[in-house]
């Protein structure tokens, strides 16, 4: 992690490149969107909201990823100060307070992936705002990384959302111990509502049956179960986010653009997961 906090940010390779800022209305998150915003007419923009790895109130913990998708047309805001990369403008997550036997408290909590939507869509209404007009408000999604994961999936009956991401993530067992930031039981998959995507890391990926026990137990929206052999790390800390950001991009130009040409990487005899030997995708409730 030490070399990797060294690297430089990057600005996605898509057709907009991304900057990372810190906005003086929202100082408790980070936010990753095109540079140019002269590039994009009325409703132009979607919006992605996520929780970061670990709940840590790092919003840049996951930043090449992150930026990758902003560079897709994406205002992508995740919580936390600006703590990694040699732009950081924080010091780094000091250590939990862990006491024996009680679940350690989570840095950062699900309610701030709906402040980040919050600012996002008032800043779309604000006259004045270098937003103001430019997001599409049918274009929203959560997301999150192992327990920023849960985080999205804490939100997910948010009905303003369009799609879910679930990264290296998947609910605790009922029976099981509780994690700070963690709560949500099994019966929280119900408040899903919109199409939602796990994708998982293996059988070596801590998440990995959790993710799975959660893909079975959605019945009544359309969940499309992805599994690469990458384990829990990913591949967040890769050249813009290696191939995970790229499925990430692909399913939420499909989900909220309608963008055939992405769904390509989900759907058809031939699609393009489907003939990648490195990877599995399985559909459930899917026509």
């Amino acid at each position: 992690m030490a070399r990797i906090n060294q690297l430089p940010d990057t600005r996605g390779d898509g057709p907009y490149p991304a900057v990372t800022e810190v906005v003086d209305a929202l100082p408790d998150h980070v936010v990753y969107r095109p540079a140019d915003l002269s590039a994009f007419g009325p409703n132009g923009l979607g919006v992605f909201v996520w929780g970061n790895g670990g709940c840590a109130a790092d919003g840049t913990s996951s930043r090449f990823h992150l930026a990758q998708i902003a560079s897709y047309g994406y205002i992508v805001i995740a919580p936390g100060k600006w703590r990694s990369g040699p732009n950081a403008l924080a010091a780094p997550e000091p250590p939990r307070n862990v006491t024996p036997g009680q679940p350690s408290p989570s840095p950062t909590q699900a309610m701030q992936l709906t402040q980040g939507l919050d600012w996002a869509l008032s800043e779309n209404a604000r006259a004045g705002s270098p937003y103001h007009g430019l997001i599409d408000e049918n274009a929203l999604a959560a997301g999150g990384f192992s327990c920023g994961g849960v985080q999205a999936l804490t939100v997910a009956g948010d009905p303003r959302l369009d799609t879910i991401v679930v990264q290296n993530s998947g609910l605790l067992p009922d029976d099981g111990p509780r994690l700070g930031g963690m709560e949500l039981r099994k019966e929280g998959l119900l408040a899903l509502h919109t199409p939602v995507i796990y994708l998982d890391g293996g059988e070596t990926d801590i998440a990995y049956a959790n993710g799975l026990d959660d893909v079975n137990r959605i019945t009544h929206v359309p969940v499309a179960w992805v599994n690469t052999p990458t384990g829990h790390g990913g591949t967040y800390h890769e050249p813009n986010g290696g191939r995970n950001a790229f499925i990430v991009v692909d399913w939420l130009e499909w989900q909220l653009r309608g963008d055939m040409a992405a769904a390509r990487t989900f759907t058809g005899a031939n699609c393009r997961l489907c003939t990648d030997p490195a990877a599995t995708i399985e559909w459930r409730n899917y026509p």
